[in-house]
């Protein structure tokens, strides 16, 4: 076959790209040297529930047009992440609002909560924030700090707060009214049916491959001599470290392990899709209970995933960049590599290194699109 693109990773970047190179009349071939396609939005039927296999994956945008755009693909329902924290014996509501400062300190109106935190922040004279600890204190005071951030962030990262750039938690909502919903998004939710369909969707009749990688279709295909695939140009949205076989070092990544288990005739587990455990000691950063991200389940059955932060190593599956100086500055010299390569572009949150929510994600493929067709 004679294909425009060759595309690797049938992830959400990837499948966007596909897609809208098909409409514009161009083949691709897709690959994925996992079995399955969709990434890690990748979501499977079990028991009659929705399992989000990656971890949980909440839609949310201020982009009308990104909105629309998704809602061809599946219809969503009106699920609102609205997570809590458990602290050894205590619960408290996420993101930091006043639901959280009234039952950390018995307070009840903005003023009293702000004066606490002005108060802690003061005492720890806290100005020029050069790190997590400092940027939390700053912004909630020790008593949140140490009980809701600290520990939850170390285990996240693998390091100590104080080693930690400040930047990481600077997004972090903070809220003076009554309000759990964690984003401010407009457009909010989950696909009714999972992710996966939205993929299948997108790559309705465009070639795939799974389960083979990069290299070992390069090599398969160069060894088919004349009868091989051909393509103008390549999207590679895996590692870029990878992709240059790590010839100026590896960046580094942070990964996770998921313990998933069935509780059979158990209805409801935690009450909550998305259940925070912030003490150090708990080697798992949170429970997810799938059937809570659906309004309409059945299921006398419950799943639940425990989510464990990893080091990586080489051969994991990474899913956060670490992205400080050192990485910052390794990776743009891997961008000077890339932009010598003009047949090859390098997409997604390990192409570009960068985290990625899905609005964005699709916002960049679309992007992508527009300039490689613009430039034809």
């Amino acid at each position: 076959m004679k294909y425009d693109y060759l595309v690797v990773g049938s992830g959400l970047f990837g499948a966007v790209f596909a897609y809208e190179m098909k409409k514009a009349g161009k083949n691709c071939l897709v690959i994925d040297k996992r079995n399955h396609i969709a990434g890690n939005i990748y979501t499977k039927q079990e028991s009659g529930i929705q399992v989000h296999k990656y971890g949980a994956h909440i839609f949310h945008t201020a982009n009308k047009k990104v909105w629309d755009y998704v809602n061809q693909f599946a219809e969503f329902n009106h699920y609102v992440n609205s997570p809590v924290a458990v602290y050894k014996d205590e619960l408290y509501n996420m993101p930091f609002n006043m639901n959280t400062f009234s039952k950390m300190w018995g307070i009840k109106t903005p003023a009293e909560a702000k004066a606490k935190i002005e108060e802690q922040s003061r005492a720890e004279r806290v100005e020029n924030p050069q790190n997590v600890e400092e940027q939390a204190i700053g912004m909630v005071g020790r008593d949140i700090y140490e009980k809701l951030v600290k520990g939850y962030t170390e285990k996240q990262w693998g390091r100590s707060a104080k080693e930690l750039p400040a930047f990481i938690i600077r997004r972090l909502p903070v809220r003076f009214t009554y309000d759990n919903n964690y984003f401010t998004d407009p457009y909010q939710g989950i696909p009714k049916g999972g992710y996966t369909q939205i993929v299948e969707k997108l790559l309705d009749g465009v070639d795939v491959r799974l389960g083979i990688t990069y290299r070992q279709f390069l090599a398969e295909n160069a060894a088919k001599g004349e009868g091989a695939d051909t393509f103008d140009k390549v999207l590679y949205t895996g590692m870029i470290d990878e992709y240059y076989d790590y010839k100026l070092g590896e960046l580094q990544y942070r990964s996770l392990r998921f313990e998933e288990e069935l509780l059979e005739n158990e209805c409801n587990f935690q009450g909550n899709a998305v259940v925070n455990y912030t003490e150090r000691e708990i080697p798992y950063t949170r429970i997810i209970e799938h059937k809570h991200f659906e309004f309409d389940s059945t299921s006398k059955d419950t799943i639940i995933t425990r989510e464990y932060p990893a080091t990586w190593v080489r051969g994991d599956e990474p899913y956060y960049p670490i992205n400080d100086e050192r990485n910052g500055a390794l990776f743009a010299e891997y961008q000077k590599l890339a932009e010598a390569e003009p047949n090859v572009l390098f997409g997604g949150r390990l192409g570009q290194y960068k985290y990625y929510d899905m609005d964005k994600v699709i916002e960049a493929a679309l992007q992508m699109v527009e300039k490689e067709l613009l430039g034809q």
